[in-house]
Protein backbone atom coordinates (compact mmCIF):
# COMPACT_ATOMS: atom_id res chain seq x y z
CA UNK A 1 0.00 0.00 0.00
CA UNK A 2 0.81 3.63 -0.53
CA UNK A 3 1.84 6.00 1.92
CA UNK A 4 -0.03 9.13 1.85
CA UNK A 5 1.93 12.16 3.17
CA UNK A 6 -0.81 14.69 4.42
CA UNK A 7 0.82 17.48 6.14
CA UNK A 8 -0.17 20.07 3.88
CA UNK A 9 -3.32 18.94 3.40
CA UNK A 10 -3.87 19.19 7.52
CA UNK A 11 -1.81 22.51 7.66
CA UNK A 12 -3.69 23.91 4.86
CA UNK A 13 -7.36 23.01 6.32
CA UNK A 14 -6.10 23.85 9.95
CA UNK A 15 -4.96 27.62 8.49
CA UNK A 16 -7.86 28.15 6.81
CA UNK A 17 -9.75 27.87 10.27
CA UNK A 18 -7.54 29.76 11.59
CA UNK A 19 -7.25 32.58 9.29
CA UNK A 20 -10.86 32.74 9.83
CA UNK A 21 -10.57 33.12 13.67
CA UNK A 22 -8.39 36.05 13.26
CA UNK A 23 -9.74 38.83 15.67
CA UNK A 24 -11.33 36.27 18.52
CA UNK A 25 -9.80 36.29 21.79
CA UNK A 26 -7.19 34.36 23.39
CA UNK A 27 -6.92 30.68 22.58
CA UNK A 28 -10.06 31.34 20.27
CA UNK A 29 -7.88 32.49 17.93
CA UNK A 30 -4.53 30.58 18.47
CA UNK A 31 -5.34 26.55 19.20
CA UNK A 32 -7.16 24.94 16.31
CA UNK A 33 -9.23 22.91 18.21
CA UNK A 34 -11.13 26.05 20.33
CA UNK A 35 -11.00 27.85 17.24
CA UNK A 36 -12.61 25.22 14.99
CA UNK A 37 -15.40 25.48 17.67
CA UNK A 38 -15.73 29.33 17.42
CA UNK A 39 -15.68 29.48 14.15
CA UNK A 40 -18.51 27.17 13.81
CA UNK A 41 -20.32 28.86 16.24
CA UNK A 42 -19.83 32.24 14.45
CA UNK A 43 -21.21 31.12 11.02
CA UNK A 44 -23.81 29.91 12.74
CA UNK A 45 -24.62 33.03 14.02
CA UNK A 46 -23.69 34.86 10.74
CA UNK A 47 -26.49 32.95 9.18
CA UNK A 48 -28.95 33.68 12.12
CA UNK A 49 -28.14 37.03 11.51
CA UNK A 50 -28.53 37.54 7.84
CA UNK A 51 -32.40 36.21 8.39
CA UNK A 52 -32.66 38.48 11.57
CA UNK A 53 -31.66 41.15 9.31
CA UNK A 54 -34.34 41.36 6.89
CA UNK A 55 -36.65 41.53 10.06
CA UNK A 56 -35.32 44.62 11.68
CA UNK A 57 -35.13 46.15 8.26
CA UNK A 58 -38.58 45.76 7.53
CA UNK A 59 -39.56 46.52 11.34
CA UNK A 60 -37.64 49.87 10.46
CA UNK A 61 -39.53 50.59 7.41
CA UNK A 62 -43.06 49.96 8.90
CA UNK A 63 -41.67 52.33 11.88
CA UNK A 64 -41.09 55.61 9.34
CA UNK A 65 -44.35 54.79 7.28
CA UNK A 66 -46.34 54.66 10.44
CA UNK A 67 -44.85 57.75 11.82
CA UNK A 68 -45.38 59.75 8.11
CA UNK A 69 -48.81 58.29 8.16
CA UNK A 70 -49.54 59.47 11.18
CA UNK A 71 -48.42 63.29 10.11
CA UNK A 72 -51.83 62.84 7.48
CA UNK A 73 -53.83 61.37 10.33
CA UNK A 74 -53.81 58.10 9.31
CA UNK A 75 -52.78 54.75 10.58
CA UNK A 76 -50.05 52.23 9.05
CA UNK A 77 -52.54 49.42 8.24
CA UNK A 78 -55.22 51.85 6.61
CA UNK A 79 -52.55 53.38 4.97
CA UNK A 80 -51.33 50.09 3.51
CA UNK A 81 -54.73 48.66 2.60
CA UNK A 82 -55.32 51.49 0.96
CA UNK A 83 -52.48 51.67 -0.99
CA UNK A 84 -53.85 48.30 -2.40
CA UNK A 85 -57.10 49.21 -3.06
CA UNK A 86 -55.60 52.03 -5.02
CA UNK A 87 -53.82 49.78 -7.07
CA UNK A 88 -50.34 51.44 -5.82
CA UNK A 89 -47.51 48.92 -5.90
CA UNK A 90 -44.87 50.70 -3.61
CA UNK A 91 -42.66 48.37 -1.39
CA UNK A 92 -41.73 49.48 2.00
CA UNK A 93 -38.22 49.95 1.43
CA UNK A 94 -39.53 52.86 -1.15
CA UNK A 95 -42.65 54.09 0.81
CA UNK A 96 -40.00 55.03 3.70
CA UNK A 97 -37.55 56.46 1.35
CA UNK A 98 -39.95 58.55 0.19
CA UNK A 99 -41.49 59.76 3.72
CA UNK A 100 -37.49 60.53 4.47
CA UNK A 101 -36.16 62.00 1.21
CA UNK A 102 -39.34 63.53 -0.31
CA UNK A 103 -42.46 64.42 2.23
CA UNK A 104 -44.63 65.87 -0.29
CA UNK A 105 -44.21 63.01 -2.84
CA UNK A 106 -45.43 61.05 0.45
CA UNK A 107 -48.11 63.56 1.57
CA UNK A 108 -49.22 63.15 -2.63
CA UNK A 109 -49.66 59.54 -1.84
CA UNK A 110 -51.85 59.84 1.30
CA UNK A 111 -53.86 61.98 -0.84
CA UNK A 112 -54.78 60.40 -3.66
CA UNK A 113 -55.15 57.04 -1.63
CA UNK A 114 -57.46 58.74 1.17
CA UNK A 115 -59.94 60.18 -2.00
Amino acid sequence: MVRVKRGNVARKRRQKILNRAKGFRGAHSRLFRTANQQVMKALRYAYVGRKEKKRKFRQLWITRINAAAAVHNMKYNVFISKLKKANINLNRKMLSQLAILDPTAFSKIVQTVSD
